[in-house]
């Protein structure tokens, strides 16, 4: 990862005014990255902010995927994902391969405001980092 980190910006409904409390409080850090969201939560959080963010599709339309597969093409160094613990998602399937995928590729993942703050305010924010990438299909051919 290069400093200016590459942050995916997520929120469930019910999450939307937590994030974009939390985004705004960080507003001069996040600055300096590049912004990415699904739909609604982008638009919002570019809006608030007045800072630009490329938005996906919403989340239930495929946006989740979308950030997915840009975390498999490296395209995605961070995830801050509001994620709503006591509410239902239609696209609860997405959400947990979002999630899976996330942590297969070790991208460091905040869910809540306590580890976003503690993400952001990391020293390795704003520094190159080798990320570790576990080698899964060398596991896989030792278990055969």
């Amino acid at each position: 990862m290069r400093p200016k980190k590459n942050i995916a910006l997520i929120a469930h409904d019910h999450r939307k005014m937590d994030l974009l409390d939390w985004a705004d409080f960080n507003r001069e850090i996040l600055s300096q990255h590049n912004l990415f969201g699904t739909g609604t939560t982008g638009s919002l959080a570019s809006e608030k902010l007045g800072l630009p963010v490329f938005t996906f599709k919403s989340g239930p339309l495929g946006g989740d995927l979308q950030i997915g597969s840009a975390i498999i093409d490296n395209e995605i160094d961070i995830m801050i994902f509001f994620w709503d613990p006591l509410q239902a998602q239609p696209h609860d399937v997405d959400v947990k391969a979002l999630l899976r995928i996330s942590v297969v590729y070790n991208i460091p993942i905040a869910c809540n405001r306590s580890s976003a703050d503690f993400l952001i305010s990391s020293r390795l924010m704003d520094s190159n980092y080798d990320r570790f990438i576990v080698d899964y299909s060398q596991r896989f051919k030792q278990e055969l």
